[in-house]
């Protein structure tokens, strides 16, 4: 009885810090269409955005849809992303922003009829890293811990076995806080929908 408690308190819990995080989160680039409940918030993510700087194409594009908080201090960020990834360059998940040279997005990138597991670090300049995948997974869970001078993403696509993406400096910032939240663009495309779950910013104590 004391653990099945403890576990209902659990997700309670989980439930309501995502409900209060959505509460006091707001957009940069927000989409022509959106909805946001208690625990989910769908995009229909529109055609022609992006963030990128630089690398590769000499373009510089900071018009994705970013929704955010401010965080301070380390923190582990998570969500489940479920997007109907259907044209070049799709994309899906979390970023964590300190200003548009210095920031950071992973998820789920769509390249060739493929999804790819994906990050891009940028300080001044983007570099990008894929995993790709045979399948096409219906869901990914994200996890994005950001601690001291650094951050380490990783991922999942059953909730349970998680494996490390990247492992990334973030410049540190004492006392000024961070932005953090779900990120979602269609470079190429048209746009696609996509329903972000579960999300939760946890504050992470200091040798922990």
């Amino acid at each position: 009885m004391k653990t099945l408690l403890l576990a209902t308190l659990s997700l309670f819990l989980t439930f309501t810090a995502a409900a209060q995080s959505f509460s006091t989160m707001r957009w940069q680039n927000a989409p022509k269409k959106s909805t946001i409940t208690a625990n989910s918030v769908q995009v229909q993510v529109d055609g022609g955005t992006d963030f990128w700087r630089v690398t590769h194409y000499g373009f510089i594009r900071d018009n994705g849809h970013f929704f955010f908080q401010e965080q301070e201090g380390d923190f582990l960020a998570k969500v489940k992303v479920v997007g109907q990834y259907k044209e070049l360059y799709d994309q899906a998940g979390l970023m964590i922003r300190l200003d548009e040279k210095n920031w950071i997005k992973t998820g789920i990138e769509y390249v060739k009829g493929v999804q790819n597991v994906s990050a891009v670090v940028t300080r001044e300049v983007s570099d990008w890293s894929v995993v790709p995948r045979q399948d096409s997974p219906k869901a990914m869970w994200l996890t994005l811990l950001r601690k001291g001078d650094y951050v380490e993403i990783q991922y999942s696509f059953d909730n349970k076995e998680f494996k490390m993406l990247r492992l990334a400096y973030f410049p540190p910032t004492p006392g000024k806080k961070v932005q953090i939240g779900l990120m979602c663009a269609a470079p190429d495309g048209k746009g696609f929908p996509v329903t972000f779950e579960e999300f939760s910013v946890t504050p992470v104590a200091n040798g922990k």
